[in-house]
């Protein structure tokens, strides 16, 4: 590796085999690594969901992928979590409910 450097950036710089290059510190040293997961307290683990399986999965995804509507800005796709998406979907849900009040 030295030898390629010397001859791709300072041959003047590693002319005596006595020089040698030395690499900076980067993240501190490996003494400290895990340090805070080690000091956080363990906690049980949360009750899940049981997971669908079989056709009920399969089910799923296809409601999830074909059926619902998917929502779009400019050709892409709207994920879940997307902001306009959300607020849209808390629209809908108020102007159902005040329907249903009316």
């Amino acid at each position: 590796w030295l030898r390629s450097y010397c001859s791709l950036y300072s041959p003047d710089f590693c002319q005596s085999k006595k020089t040698r290059l030395t690499m900076g510190k980067v993240h501190g040293s490996l003494a400290r690594a895990g340090k805070v997961r080690g000091q956080t307290q363990k906690q049980a683990p949360m009750e899940k969901k049981k997971a669908l399986t079989g056709r009920a999965k399969k089910r799923l995804q296809y409601l999830r992928k074909f059926v619902q509507q998917i929502h779009t800005v400019g050709g892409r796709e709207l994920g879940p979590n997307n902001k306009i998406f959300r607020d849209q979907l808390i629209e809908r849900r108020e102007k159902a409910e005040a329907e249903a009040e009316a």
